[in-house]
């Protein structure tokens, strides 16, 4: 009888947990290294930290040129470029110009960045100036001392190209999780359909509902994962675009949808949008629900959702 075979390590700065349904550990193992090369491929097109990155590449050329990029690279911009555009450009891949050292939320920050010098800092962050050409499989950054980013995409699409990659080898079952963002397919062992716990805010080993995922991707976005405490209150690691400055007014987000790419993708940007406007947006589209903590901890749901 197939059993369930996991492994997880450290990939794209995240950790990664791939579990398979297979026959034997020998099978099993063999199928998940498939999905473990196919993210360090997608690793290597994406990350900022190797100078010879496509992602790189175009950083390097910002006000300069255009970069010749994989199709996959340019397709994976063009796909972000939709999504910034749906959410007003509250998703950017440009926020790779906001300097780490401004926000770090590590032990030694202790002040509040000074607002103007914040809105500063954003003023490079414009997804308009990211040029596309789809002829010659080119990237632009219009302006000198743009960045772009992958992270709050790349391991969204990393996770799905590691289930495809997976499924294409004959694994009817299984989640690839990439630190909280995941997809799955198939069922468990059992027959049952896949199903998650989400964490309470305020104690996230702690559960205040669950959903039937199977066959769906699933995201999630949290004050609580990363932040810092100055002056007694607590200021989220999601930054605004548009002012420099962290969110505030929502506690979680998670997205539920058939892609694990398009959840990740959504969460951020609904967290910088609010309950209102978040659950007007996804209201209006097809197979994909969310679910909000504001913080007073009271739970929204978009109008499709349905918890335990």
């Amino acid at each position: 009888m197939p059993e369930l075979f996991s492994k997880t390590l450290r990939l794209m700065g995240n950790r990664f947990s791939i579990t398979v349904l297979s026959e034997n550990q020998k099978e099993g193992d063999e199928k998940i290294q498939l999905a473990i090369d196919e993210i360090s491929r997608i690793e290597r097109l994406l990350t900022t930290f190797s100078e010879d990155s496509q992602t790189n590449r175009i950083n390097q050329n910002a006000g300069i040129g255009s970069v010749k990029v994989d199709r996959e690279v340019l397709e994976l911009i063009l796909r972000a470029q939709k999504i910034s555009n749906l959410t007003e450009g509250h998703f950017d891949l440009s926020y790779g110009s906001m300097d780490k050292s401004f926000w770090n939320f590590d032990k030694k920050m202790t002040t509040l960045p000074d607002l103007d010098l914040a809105r500063e800092k954003v003023s490079l962050i414009n997804y308009r100036n990211i040029l596309v050409n789809e002829n010659e499989c080119t990237v632009f950054l219009k302006e000198k001392g743009m960045r772009i980013g992958f992270g709050g995409i790349g391991k969204g699409y990393a996770a799905d190209r590691a289930a495809k990659i997976l499924r294409e080898a004959g694994i009817n079952s299984g989640i690839v999780n990439a630190s909280g963002d995941l997809i799955t397919w198939g069922n468990q062992p059992n027959g049952q359909p896949w199903n998650i716990q989400l964490a309470h805010p305020d104690a996230p080993n702690t559960a205040f509902s669950k959903i039937n995922i199977s066959n769906l991707a699933v995201a999630t976005s949290g004050n609580y994962e990363k932040y810092v405490m100055i002056g007694g209150k607590r200021y989220s690691h999601t930054i605004h675009p548009k002012t420099g400055m962290p969110v505030e007014g929502l506690k979680s987000v998670t997205v539920i949808c058939p892609m694990a790419e398009l959840a990740d993708a959504l969460a951020t940007p609904l967290s910088i949008m609010g309950v209102g406007e978040s659950l007007n947006m996804i209201n209006q589209m097809k197979g994909i629900a969310c679910i909000l903590v504001n913080n007073e901890n009271k739970v929204f749901t978009s109008d499709n959702i349905h918890t335990d």
